[in-house]
């Protein structure tokens, strides 16, 4: 929390909810908005209370009733009460897995997912239009008639659903497996612990030093699992005290999962999000009955599930990044084609099962991995034999993705147009592209440029995925099956690479990879010539 329009405040957080009611209303109508009401949530950070109450008061005291959690919640409860309740929009007052200082806002429309456009700019352009405030009232959620405070009744309805995703309940009931668990010092303890409850599974076992929510996050530096082992070192320490060889994780608002495993040799294996997503694409799509399925990956995720779709008959499709565009493709598959749509996930630790919520969901997670890691008990069988056991069946798909630190916008767009159009381009007028045919040795065979809307992979070169001149992202897919995403963050000074490659060993699949990313950094980025910070994987 910082004063100044460019961060999150009282007033900020107030025009925010002016603007996005008026879009509401513009977009909609008055009445439908008013006797629908939106969702109102919040985690443990610094501010989040006082930022949702003075979201509701927004809508409150412009006849527009608020659906509101007056407790903790992890992230996913917002969508799913969205969904439940018929409402027209939620808000969940969370920064997630960001750094102690940091407070957000999230926007779900009124089928349960994130915004996309055009409701992203429709929705900035009337907060501009709304910035004086309306109203300024902590209490207004207190003392309101329109005021529907959410509390058991809603939670439990999730429960029950998440409990229809057990399918060996008696396996779990009679297990001795023992499992250690850390909420990052987020709210996702009592949560995760009530699934595993509903699931019939043995009691986790928390690191004690992190599950109770605590804003200032005393342990950890970064509060996200994603950040390897400094992140879980404590919840490491706890299982090997208490004889547990797994270790879950939650961040913050609970809406991401993170899995870790020890080995034989007592050293712990950090799952990439790659590889939780393959574990649970393959569990989910065992001995599916008759029928169409699908399972979905963000653009910058691993292939793996794309080779499991041809062989176990499910449609696999990739979405650009992030659970807005995975959500609402789960939609339109369902709703057009009449698909159902079993998972979704992105590199980034999100998984979404099932359509309990069009969003990453880290409790549901837990609770079918809980239930996953018996079944392989019962075979005597590891996670990560498991996900070698897949490998051995569909190929090694190894990755290298790592970013570059550019802090310069001419230089980011020198970088790009030379990938587009040569070193010299060709027209005075009108530039020729000329991407690189070959890259580290290996021919390219299809490039995907979703900034200026070019795919040769189409017939008519038109992308299927969004076009967004205002971010840069390209993709190259290779001769010998590997594939290299290259795109701008929208949140922070770097350009991100992501790349994979699959063989029939991991030793070949790397040597190939690295050779492929090397003439990447070499040729195209240019560190050097570019003043460019470069983090090698």
């Amino acid at each position: 929390m910082k004063a100044g329009y460019a961060f999150m405040n009282d007033l900020t957080v107030i025009q925010a909810s002016q603007g996005l009611l008026r879009y509401l209303v513009a977009t909609l109508t008055t009445e439908s908005v008013s006797a629908a009401g939106v969702v109102v949530g919040h985690d443990h950070r610094h501010n989040s209370d006082s930022f949702a109450r003075l979201t509701a008061a927004v809508f409150l005291s412009q006849g527009v009733k608020v659906y509101y959690y007056p407790d903790l919640v992890h992230t996913p409860l917002v969508p799913f009460a969205v969904k439940t309740l018929g409402a027209v929009a939620g808000i969940m007052i969370t920064a997630s897995h960001n750094p102690k200082n940091d407070n957000g806002y999230k926007v779900y429309w009124g089928n349960g997912c994130q915004i996309i456009p055009p409701h992203d700019k429709g929705i900035a352009s009337k907060i501009i239009e709304n910035l004086v405030p309306w109203t300024w009232d902590y209490q207004l959620v207190e003392t309101s008639s329109l005021c529907v405070r959410l509390g058991e009744s809603i939670v439990k309805e999730y429960f029950d659903k998440i409990e229809k995703l057990c399918q060996h309940k008696e396996d779990n009931i009679a297990s001795q497996v023992r499992i250690c668990y850390t909420a990052m010092h987020g709210v996702g303890f009592e949560f995760a612990k009530r699934a595993f409850e509903r699931f019939g599974l043995p009691t986790l076992i928390p690191t004690e030093a992190q599950v109770l929510p605590d804003p200032d996050f005393p342990t950890v530096e970064f509060p996200n699992p994603e950040e390897g082992k400094g992140s879980l070192a404590l919840a490491f320490k706890t299982a090997e005290a208490h004889g547990a060889k797994v270790v879950f994780a939650n961040d913050p608002d609970a809406d991401r999962f993170a899995l870790a495993e020890q080995l034989p040799s007592g050293e712990w294996h950090v799952f990439s999000g790659n590889e939780i997503g393959t574990l649970f694409g393959c569990h989910l799509s065992q001995n599916l009955p008759h029928g169409k399925y699908a399972m979905l990956a963000s653009t910058v995720s691993s292939k793996m599930l794309e080779y499991v779709g041809k062989a176990r008959g499910f449609r696999f499709e990739e979405t650009l990044t992030g659970f807005k565009w995975l959500g609402n493709r789960a939609i339109d598959l369902e709703s057009s084609e009449d698909y159902q749509v079993l998972f979704a996930y992105e590199e980034a630790i999100g998984f979404m099962i099932g359509d309990i919520v069009r969003d990453k969901d880290g409790i549901s997670a837990l609770a079918v991995c809980g239930e996953l890691v018996v079944q392989l008990q019962k075979k005597e069988m590891t996670l990560f034999g498991y996900l070698d056991s897949l490998r051995r069946e569909f190929g090694y798909f190894v990755s290298n993705n790592s970013y570059f630190v550019c802090h310069d916008p001419l230089t980011i767009k020198r970088i790009f147009e030379r990938i587009r159009f040569g070193e010299t381009p060709q027209s005075p007028f009108k530039y020729e592209l000329q991407y690189p045919r070959v890259i580290g040795g290996s021919k390219v065979t299809a490039i995907r440029d979703l900034t200026i809307g070019y795919d040769s992979m189409q017939a008519d070169n038109k992308p299927v995925l969004p076009v967004s001149a205002s971010s840069e992202m390209i993709t190259f897919r290779f001769e010998n099956g590997g594939v290299l995403t290259l795109r701008t963050s929208g949140t922070e000074p770097k350009i991100k690479y992501y790349s994979e490659l699959g063989g029939k060993t991991s030793e070949a699949a790397k040597a190939a990879l690295d050779r492929i990313v090397e003439g990447f950094v070499n040729e195209l980025m240019q560190p050097e010539r570019n003043h460019l910070g470069y983090r090698k994987e």
